[in-house]
Parts: C-alpha cells; structure tokens; sequence
C-alpha cells in the first residue's frame, strides 16, 4: 500500500508545495509496483505538475535509500537514457524526496499487446545504444555479483524439478556470459511509460548492473512468452539478440527461473504482500520458454 499525499509529513508536503509554486490540488497515486513509497502525479492550482516520490529514512529506510541512489544514478545519466527527467532531489535527516517531469502517458497494458512490446522492445535497444560506454561513475557491479542467485538458485530448489541438473549446469554458466554493458535490469511493463508524445520511457533505474547488452531485453520477451505471445521471431528479429548463440539464451533463461525459484523460498516482505505472485509468475514463464527452446517435456 503506497503512501498517499494527505499522510505525508508537513514538511514534506510544503517542500514540495514550493516546487510546485502552489497548494496541491491533486494527486493521483501511482498504484502499479511492488514498493509502499509515495509515489504520485501532482498539479497545483495553478496547473504545474510533478511527479513525485519520496519515502521515510525512519519508516522506510530501505527505500529511502533506493530512491536516493535511483537519483544519484539519473542524475549521471541525465540527457543520456530515456527516462522522465529528474528535475530536483531533497535529502535530509527524516525524508529522500525526488521530483520528476509528469509526462502524460500510461503503462503498457498486459496480457501484451504486439505493437505495445515492440516500442517496448524498441526502448530496450535504445537503452543499451545510449549506455554503449558506461559512465565509471555509476560504479556498477556486474549481474552475477550483485543478484548471485543467478548462479546458485537452483541450489535450492528440489532436485525432483525435471532436467535439473542441466538447468543448474546451464545457470552457472551465466557467470561466463558477457559483463560489461550497462543493463537496466527492472525493465518490465510498470516501469515502462508510453507517453503520448510518442516517447517512450523507462522508470525506476533504481537498480542497472552490468552484464549482456541484451539482458533487458530477453527478460521482456519473458514476460511476452508469458502473455502467451511467441517470443522466437521477437528475439530472432531484434539486432541485440539475432546473432546470439542460443546457448547463451537458454543459460540466462535458466539463471533467471533459478533466481525466481529461490526467492520464492523465501517470506513474503510484509511491505510488498504481491512479490512472492510475480515471483512465481516470472519462474513459470522463463520455465516454460527455456523448456520449449530445450525440448523438454
């Protein structure tokens, strides 16, 4: 559950006040996600808008700190990557709040819509066109070291799970695949933004990594898969995945259904009840593709 404008401390709600040149009028909650920080468009009375985020280092510190180092990163990449732009940052003792451009716009809807997955597809080559050097600044750490369930996952998981030794096999050797490009590594249909200016943008770059340029993009065709879409001629089509060995798919495949299953084990966070649904959600559809792709029964 987000926190909503009218619970938001005073000090909060007059600092952003001062943003917006007025009383807030509006707030309309941004409601898709899986984190309880306040997250909301807001107009004035005078029509100026922001989008805001914010959340409590007390109450949540954890994201807090998530939001903190999402704007120290947007802030590196301002101009460079699709995204709404960042136009301030407040952090003090009690409160990290970010104020963003409100762009008009709406999430892809779900189960996929073909022409809404390709500008989603589309925004995932645009992504790793624009990060082609990454700034050392943003000190990423490669995928395998910052998520390592993506090598161990499977570690966990009953080894009555059919092929699994060969799953296992093919997630650790996703410590072998390419790791020095920029990945935006959350990048599914809540935090994509189809603006009707025609831009697409990508939100929440709380978490990039390094790792294969095409990391981004075949974890959307999962998502495709899921949806009941055929993934093949997306990825067999596109110019960051045509040319990949097949075995490199199927091992990133694995180390992600791997990762899925492991967390699964884990207890839901009381602050996100929903997680541990699309965690079992993405484990079944990355399940499915990579045994579809392996000819599994």
């Amino acid at each position: 559950m987000r926190l909503h404008w009218k619970f938001l401390p005073p000090q909060v709600r007059a600092l952003v006040e001062s943003h917006l040149g007025g009383e807030v009028v509006d707030a309309l909650s941004q409601d898709s996600g899986f984190t309880p920080g306040f997250a909301s468009v807001l107009t004035s009375a005078s029509g100026e808008r922001l989008f805001v985020k914010a959340a409590s280092k007390v109450a949540q510190a954890d994201f807090a700190a998530s939001y903190a180092e999402e704007a120290r990163k947007l802030q590196i990449l301002d101009g460079l990557v699709p995204a709404p732009r960042l136009q301030w940052v407040h952090d003090d003792d009690g409160w990290v709040v970010l104020g963003f451009e409100a762009v008009e716009g709406r999430a892809p809807r779900r189960p996929w819509r073909p022409d809404e997955l390709e500008r989603a597809l589309d925004l995932a080559e645009a992504i790793a066109e624009a990060t082609h050097e990454v700034p050392e600044s943003l000190g990423l750490m490669p995928v395998v070291e910052d998520l390592p369930e993506l090598v161990t996952g499977w570690d966990v998981v009953p080894e009555d799970w059919p092929h699994h030794a060969e799953a296992s096999a093919l997630a650790r050797a996703v410590a072998e695949l390419p790791d020095r490009h920029f990945a935006h590594c959350d990048l599914r249909d809540d935090n994509i933004l189809l603006a009707t200016d025609g831009r697409t943008l990508a939100c929440d770059w709380n978490w990039p990594v390094l790792g294969p340029r095409w990391l981004d993009l075949v974890n959307l065709l999962v998502f495709a898969h899921g949806d009941g879409l055929d993934a093949e001629p997306l990825l067999a089509g596109r110019a960051l995945t045509r040319d990949v060995d097949a075995e490199q798919i199927d091992s990133w495949l694995a180390a992600f259904c791997g990762f899925m299953l492991a967390r699964r084990t884990r207890p839901a966070p009381a602050t996100s009840p929903h997680l541990r649904t699309i965690t079992d959600w993405q484990a079944e559809a990355a399940w499915s593709w990579l045994a579809q792709r392996r000819g599994w029964t």
